[in-house]
C-alpha cells in the first residue's frame, strides 16, 4: 500500500466528506478538537508539528496549503492554552 501524501486538513476532508457527504471545515475541525482531553491533545499536536517539519513545494497550492496548516495549528495551539489554563 503507498504512502499518504495528503495533509492533516486533506485527509480530514476526505474523511468527513466519505462519511457525511460534505468535506469538514478547519473551524470545525478546530471546534472538535477543543472536545479532545488533555493527552489526546497533546499527541494531536505533536502529530501536526512533526508534518509541519516537512519540506514544502513552492507552488501556489502547496504554499496555500501550508498556510491553511500554519493557521490551523495556532488556532489549536491556542485552543490548548486556554483549556490548559482553565485546568480541562
Amino acid at each position: 500500500m503507498s504512502e499518504d501524501d495528503r495533509n492533516f486538513i486533506e485527509r480530514a476532508e476526505s474523511i468527513t466528506g466519505n462519511l457525511y457527504g460534505e468535506p469538514m471545515s478547519s473551524d470545525r475541525i478546530a471546534e472538535n478538537f477543543a472536545l479532545y482531553g488533555l493527552k489526546k491533545r497533546v499527541a494531536a499536536l505533536e502529530r501536526f508539528d512533526a508534518e509541519l517539519q516537512g519540506d514544502i513545494d513552492s507552488s501556489p497550492h502547496s504554499l496555500r496549503k501550508r498556510v491553511q496548516l500554519v493557521d490551523l495549528r495556532r488556532r489549536m495551539g491556542d485552543l490548548h492554552e486556554a483549556l490548559r489554563k482553565a485546568q480541562r
